[in-house]
């Protein structure tokens, strides 16, 4: 059978898949469009499967908010090139699976990927699989957070970029308190929000430290002492946000800017493309090398 290239192009608009993908598929199939569909979804099932040990540590940060503003979502979607995190599929991708998560509050990642991606029956893997098929990388949802505010709350957001995504849920204060608290929270990436937060292993390994630092001072015990605990307290507000000195005022401390205002912050959610992402350095003079020699 004569493959057309008007079969080819209804099929490529179709699937994504390249052109000489799309006319084998064809010729493998006698022309059948919904048959050389599915012949190239499981292809694409097989490419994303070798390209799922790839390094994804760039990407996106999805967001979604209802029209009400009353819950709000972040997803950290991952690629491994600038250059796809720029495609607007992937782009509009991320948006989705923020949307679904603020929708259905999943129990976790795993949850998430088996919920349907939209109106139709495909899940958010499936299209996950899909979209890695299309783009030739490989793709990740590495993390969501949804918050929903409690009656008489507020969940604010803050974008820097598409890179660094924030909420903020708060109870009482001006109406644009939140959004200078995201704001705050993007910049001084606080740690968690009160000094209770701060897991007690934590403190005791800063502890240690101070402690070992402190050793040849030549001090008396209780004054290494009263410095370690002057150390900690520095610390810990250095990585809380009720701590540290607020962005937009550093006169005063954000603890204080709430207890002006008026208010609380519940929780908050902060989300940094790629961070805690080992990337793989890639030394391509040594690779070619290597090749050469091998040769």
């Amino acid at each position: 059978m004569t493959i057309s290239a008007a079969m080819v192009k209804a099929l490529r608009e179709r699937t994504g898949a390249g052109m000489m993908e799309c006319k084998k598929a064809l010729m493998e199939v006698n022309g059948d469009e919904e048959q050389a569909v599915e012949l190239l979804r499981k292809k694409g099932e097989a490419k994303a499967e070798k390209k799922s040990g790839r390094i994804a540590a760039e990407g996106v940060i999805g967001f979604f908010q209802s029209d009400d503003g009353s819950v709000a979502a972040l997803a950290e979607v991952n690629c491994e090139t600038d250059f796809v995190a720029k495609e607007e599929a992937f782009k509009d991708f991320a948006n989705r699976v923020a949307r679904r998560a603020a929708e259905e509050a999943p129990a976790d990642v795993e949850a998430l990927m088996r919920m349907p991606f939209a109106a139709d029956a495909a899940s958010i893997e499936e299209a996950r699989t899909a979209l890695i098929a299309k783009l030739g990388e490989n793709i990740n949802v590495r993390r969501f957070a949804v918050l929903k505010a409690a009656a008489g709350g507020t969940v604010s957001s803050y974008l820097h970029g598409l890179r660094i995504g924030v909420l903020v849920e708060t109870q009482g204060g001006r109406a644009d308190l939140g959004r200078d608290l995201a704001m705050h929270v993007a910049a001084s990436r606080p740690m968690c929000i009160r000094r209770d937060e701060v897991s007690a292993d934590v403190v005791e390994k800063e502890k240690e430290i101070f402690r070992a630092q402190a050793q040849d001072s030549g001090k008396p015990p209780e004054i290494i002492e009263k410095m370690i605990t002057g150390k900690i307290n520095k610390f810990l507000n250095e990585i809380t946000l009720l701590g540290q000195a607020f962005v937009k005022d550093p006169d005063q401390s954000v603890e204080n800017l709430l207890k002006a205002e008026g208010a609380d912050v519940v929780r908050m959610a902060r989300f940094e493309v790629g961070e805690g992402i080992e990337k793989k350095v890639e030394d391509f003079a040594a690779e070619v090398k290597a090749q050469a020699e091998g040769a």
